[in-house]
């Protein structure tokens, strides 16, 4: 039995995906951390794209994060996975660099022993292994917010790929959370 690849994209209602710290802010409440903890229960692992895991690493490691900040408890001692054609040698925060075809690495750890597996981002990341069939599941936080600038998860290099709706909720925020997997192509 093969393992869940998941990944959770923050969006503005014109498509915005890129630095959703940006336009979050104010609609980001209990119900938001609750389906999130729900999301990170099963995780055993992560991939991350070069940039963000620059961003994380730097940031969860350092004195601004409290002990019990319970995100910094999940993603400081998880196994991450990091794609990146520029960094080369050993990483460290328990990390690991992929080379090669990110698909076909994702596919394999999907084989591997051990829980689910999330992939965090960016959107590249996200994107291509999305539209490459390694994530089987794309939940997506619509944020009541529009933002004028900012690279779109899918933006118009990307074929037309059909969608199944597999879950979708509102929280009481005005968020919309809608869980999408690659329709089959029977």
């Amino acid at each position: 039995m093969s393992r869940k690849v998941t990944a959770h994209m923050f969006y503005s209602v014109n498509g915005v995906s890129e630095s959703p710290d940006k336009f979050q802010f104010d609609a980001f409440g209990q119900e938001e951390g609750e389906r999130m903890g729900a999301a990170l229960a099963p995780i055993t692992e992560m991939v991350l794209g070069r940039k963000l895991w620059e961003e994380w690493r730097t940031f969860w490691q350092s004195d601004a994060v409290g002990a019990d900040d319970p995100f910094g408890a999940f993603i400081n001692p998880i196994r991450k996975h990091v794609i990146s054609s520029t960094l080369d040698g050993d990483l460290d925060w328990n990390s690991t660099h992929v080379s090669g075809d990110p698909v076909a690495y994702v596919n394999e750890l999907k084989q591997g022993e051990g829980g689910d597996i999330s992939v965090a981002g960016g959107v590249e990341t996200v994107r291509s292994l999305f539209l490459g069939g390694a994530i089987d599941t794309l939940t997506l936080t619509m944020h009541p917010a529009i933002t004028g600038e900012g690279r779109r998860l899918f933006d118009e290099t990307v074929p037309l790929s059909r969608l199944e709706l597999v879950d979708s909720g509102t929280s009481s925020l005005g968020n919309v959370f809608l869980t999408y997997a690659m329709r089959s192509r029977d």
